[in-house]
C-alpha cells in the first residue's frame, strides 16, 4: 500500500500510475479514466451523478488554428462508466461568449439550446445543463461530485460556516442555485473573489474542485471529501445519538428476508397502479440504522436536498406502519390497510403538484412512491427496471448518509418544496425524459425460467433478457447455472437452484425473484427429460419419473407462481414448454407422449381458471429441437433414432424432412414462440398452443 493509499480512510485512492502513464499525454483519455475511478466509490458520486471535465487545445478543422476545446460529461451520463461517446466537445470561447448575449436567470432555458452552437466535435453527447459551470472556471481539470461527506455539510443549517471552518477558507461558498448558465457565473465570481482557493462547495448540492493534470484534479477530490468525512466521524454522537438513537430493533436478516419476500409483490403491484415497476430491497445497515431510529418521523417526511437525490427517488418516502414481525398470512387484509397508505401518498403528491405547479408545467407525473420503507425490515425501490430501481436505492441511501452527517454537524435542511418541485419539472428535465428511448416490449417484466441453464430454456432466458426482461435462471443443476448466468449482467438475471420436485427449491426460487425483482410477470416451465421406449420395456419407475416431473413439476411451480401473480394483482403469464407429442402418437413413446399430453390439458384447465386474473396460460410446442438440447443427450436420441430405423447422426435431417416447410428448429425457435405470447402483441390470448416444429400436419390443432 503507498503512502497516498494510507492517507484516506473514507474514499478509495485508486489512481494506477502504470494504468495513468499508458495513456501518455492524451489528457481526454486521462479524464475517462479519472472519471471512471471516482465513479466505483459511492462515497465519492453517484450514479449518473456530478461531472468531470478537461480543456485542451485541438486545431480547428475550419481555421486551423490552435482552439481551447472544453471536454465534459454529457448529458444523461454517468462518469463510473463515462467513455468518449459520453464526451461534448466544445469550443471555450464560444460558451464564455454567450455571456454578452444572456439575459437573465429568467431566461436560463433559452441557454441550454445555444450550448449546440458552441460545439467542436460533432460526435458530441449532447452538452448537459452543468456545461457552463465547467466553462468559466480556467483550470484544466475539473470535477464536480456529489460525495455524501460534502452535501452533508452543504445541506446543514450551518454549512458556511462549517465550509469557512473546517477549511481555512479554501473552499468558497454558494448558496442553493438551480444548475444553469447564472451558477457558472457565480462559480467565476467567487473564484474572483477568493483567488488561489481550492474548491467551491454549493449549498444543498455538491462540490467543485480542480487541478492542472489529471492526477492533481484527482487528489483534491480525495483530499477534500476525506477532511469532509472525518469531520463527520469525528461528531457522530457526540452531542445525541445518531438519528436520535434507536427506537425500534431490526428482525434478524433472515426473518427479514422472510417478511420482504411475502410482501414485496403486494407493494410492487400497488406502486404499479400507473405504471408496472420493477423492485429492489435493501436492508443493509445504513438503512436499518435510518429506519429504526427516532429521528424517521421527523426526517422522511423531510425529503431530500441534492436535486440528483430527489429527481430518483421523489421527494419523501412512504413508510408502513405495520410491525416488523407482523403475521402476513392474512395478506389481503395486510393490502387493505397498505392500499390506505398509497393512497394517502398519491393524494399527497398530487397536492404538492397542484399547489407548486407552473403554468406551462409538464402533466403531474406517476403519484406512487418511489421508496417504502418498512421499520424493521428494510427499504424497497420501484422503478421502471431493475437497474433504475436499484440506483434509486442507492441515491436513497445517499440521502441517509446525508442526513446523518448534517444532523451531526448542525441540523438538516432539506430543499424548500418549489424549488424542488422546479427541479423535478423543470422543462428541460422533461425534455431529457423524452429523448429517452422507446422501452424494449418486455423492460418492467421478470420472468422465472425452469431448465433454463442450458439448451431451450436457457434460450428462452436469453431472448426474454434481450428484450427487457430481467430473469431469473433456474435449474437442477447448480453447476450449469452458475456458468449461465455469466450470459447475464448484475441488473438482469440471477440463479437460483430448482427442483420441480422440491417444494423448498420452488419456493426459495421465487423468493429469490422477489427479493431481486419484486416478484414475478412470466412463468416459463421448461424443466423436463425425456425416455423414449416401447410399452414392454417402460417401466414403473419411468411413468412416475416422466410424469413427477413434467406434469407435477408443471403443478407445482404454477401454483407457487400464481399466488405472486394474484398478490401482484397485474395479471401475467405461464408458459408450458410442452411437445408435438403431446398431439401427435408416434411408436415407443406412451410415457412421454403421455405426459406432454397431461401438460397442455392442465395448462387449458389453468387458462380457464385464472382468466379472471388476467393470468394467461399459453403452451408452446417444440419438436426435434436436437443442436443444443440436453434431452438429446444420450438414450432419448437412440431410442428415437431406433424407433425410425435410423442412425442417430441422421435425426436432424430426418425430422427436417419429414416437416411441411424442410426446416431443422433450433432452440432459438421455441424462444421466439415464447415471446410471441408475452412480448404484448398477443395479450388477449390464452389457452392456445402454438406448434413451433417446422410444420408437422399431424399435429395441426384444428
Amino acid at each position: 500500500m503507498s503512502i497516498l493509499e494510507k492517507q484516506f480512510k473514507h474514499v478509495s485512492f485508486l489512481w494506477d500510475e502504470q494504468k495513468a502513464n499508458s495513456l501518455g499525454d492524451d489528457e481526454v483519455a486521462l479524464l475517462i479514466y479519472r472519471s471512471n475511478i471516482l465513479g466505483a466509490d459511492l462515497r465519492i458520486t453517484n450514479y449518473g451523478g456530478g461531472n468531470t471535465s478537461c480543456k485542451t487545445y485541438e486545431k480547428d478543422p475550419l481555421s486551423g488554428k490552435e482552439v481551447e476545446v472544453m471536454w465534459v460529461k454529457g448529458s444523461g451520463g454517468d462518469i463510473g462508466t463515462l467513455t468518449k461517446s459520453g464526451l461534448a466537445g466544445l469550443y471555450v470561447d464560444k460558451l464564455r461568449a454567450l455571456e454578452g448575449i444572456y439575459k437573465g436567470i429568467e431566461f436560463e432555458d433559452e441557454m441550454v439550446g445555444l450550448f449546440n452552437h458552441c460545439i467542436y466535435d460533432l460526435d458530441s453527447k449532447a452538452p448537459s445543463i452543468d456545461t457552463p459551470l465547467h466553462a468559466f472556471l480556467p483550470f484544466k481539470h475539473i470535477d464536480h461530485l456529489h460525495p455524501d461527506a460534502a452535501i452533508a455539510i452543504a445541506a446543514s443549517k450551518d454549512g458556511e460556516k462549517i465550509t469557512q471552518e473546517l477549511f481555512d477558507g479554501q473552499i468558497a461558498w454558494i448558496p442553493w442555485q438551480r444548475p444553469g448558465f447564472d451558477l457558472g457565473l457565480q462559480l467565476k465570481k467567487a473564484l474572483d473573489e477568493n483567488p488561489g482557493i481550492r474548491g467551491i462547495m454549493l449549498g444543498g448540492h455538491g462540490l467543485f474542485t480542480w487541478g492542472d493534470t489529471a492526477y492533481e484534479c484527482y487528489i483534491n477530490s480525495l483530499e477534500v471529501i476525506e477532511k469532509a468525512s472525518q469531520y463527520l466521524e469525528d461528531n457522530y454522537g457526540k452531542t445525541r445519538p445518531v438519528f436520535g438513537g434507536q427506537k425500534i430493533d431490526s428482525l434478524s436478516p433472515e426473518q427479514r428476508k422472510d417478511q420482504a419476500a411475502i410482501i414485496s409483490p403486494l407493494l410492487r403491484g400497488l406502486a404499479s397502479s400507473y405504471d408496472r415497476m420493477v423492485g429492489t430491497f435493501n436492508d443493509s445497515e445504513v438503512v436499518l440504522q435510518f429506519i429504526n431510529s427516532n429521528d424517521l418521523s421527523k426526517l422522511a417526511p423531510l425529503g431530500t436536498s441534492c436535486p440528483d437525490h430527489f429527481l430518483r427517488t421523489k421527494i419523501a418516502p412512504l413508510v408502513l406502519d405495520i410491525p416488523a414481525d407482523q403475521d402476513l398470512s392474512d395478506l389481503q387484509a395486510i393490502k387493505d390497510h397498505i392500499s390506505k397508505l398509497f393512497e394517502t401518498y398519491r393524494e399527497g403528491y398530487k397536492d404538492y403538484y397542484e399547489k407548486h405547479k407552473r403554468s406551462n408545467s409538464p402533466a403531474m407525473r406517476d403519484p406512487n412512491p418511489v421508496i417504502i420503507l418498512w421499520p424493521g425490515v428494510g427499504l424497497f425501490s420501484y422503478a421502471k427496471n431493475k437497474q433504475t430501481s436499484r440506483v434509486a436505492s442507492e441515491f436513497y441511501i445517499n440521502a441517509i448518509n446525508v442526513m446523518r452527517g448534517a444532523e451531526a454537524v448542525s441540523s438538516y435542511v432539506s430543499l424548500p418544496l418549489q424549488e424542488a418541485f422546479d427541479i423535478e419539472y423543470w422543462l428541460l428535465e422533461e425534455a431529457k425524459l423524452q429523448r429517452m428511448p422507446k422501452e424494449q416490449p418486455l423492460s418492467r417484466k421478470v420472468a422465472l425460467i425452469t431448465g433454463s441453464a442450458g439448451g431451450i430454456g436457457k434460450a428462452i432466458a436469453d431472448k426474454l433478457a434481450k428484450e427487457g426482461a430481467c430473469v431469473i435462471l433456474t435449474d437442477i443443476d447448480q453447476g450449469r447455472l452458475e456458468e449461465a448466468v455469466k450470459d447475464f449482467g448484475k441488473d438482469t438475471a440471477i440463479h437460483s437452484t430448482l427442483n420441480v420436485l422440491d417444494n423448498d427449491t420452488i419456493i426459495s426460487a421465487f423468493k429469490a425473484a422477489n427479493l431481486a425483482f419484486g416478484g414475478v410477470d412470466i412463468v416459463v416451465n421448461c424443466a423436463g427429460l425425456a425416455i423414449s421406449k416401447p410399452l414392454n420395456e417402460t417401466s414403473e419407475a419411468d411413468w412416475d419419473l416422466l410424469h413427477d416431473v413434467l406434469v407435477k413439476g408443471q403443478f407445482k411451480v404454477s401454483q407457487e407462481g400464481v399466488k405472486i401473480l394474484r398478490a401482484q394483482g397485474l395479471g401475467g403469464d405461464i408458459i408450458n414448454i410442452a411437445s408435438k407429442n403431446a398431439l401427435v402418437s408416434g411408436p415407443n413413446n406412451v410415457g412421454y407422449g403421455t405426459a406432454k399430453a397431461a401438460q397442455v390439458h392442465m395448462s387449458r384447465l389453468l387458462a380457464a381458471e385464472l382468466g379472471p386474473d388476467k393470468i394467461r396460460v399459453n403452451v408452446v410446442n417444440p419438436d426435434a429441437v436436437i443442436e443444443g438440447s440436453k434431452i438429446w443427450e444420450g438414450k432419448w436420441a437412440e431410442g428415437r433414432a431406433k424407433a425410425y430405423g435410423i442412425k442417430v447422426e441422421e435425426l436432424p435431417a430426418h425430422y427436417a424432412k419429414r416437416t411441411l416447410l424442410n426446416e431443422i428448429i433450433s432452440t432459438e425457435d421455441i424462444a421466439n414462440g415464447v415471446f410471441a405470447f408475452v412480448g404484448g402483441v398477443l395479450s388477449k390470448s390464452t389457452g392456445n398452443i402454438l406448434n413451433v416444429d417446422g410444420g408437422v400436419a399431424a399435429a395441426f390443432v384444428r
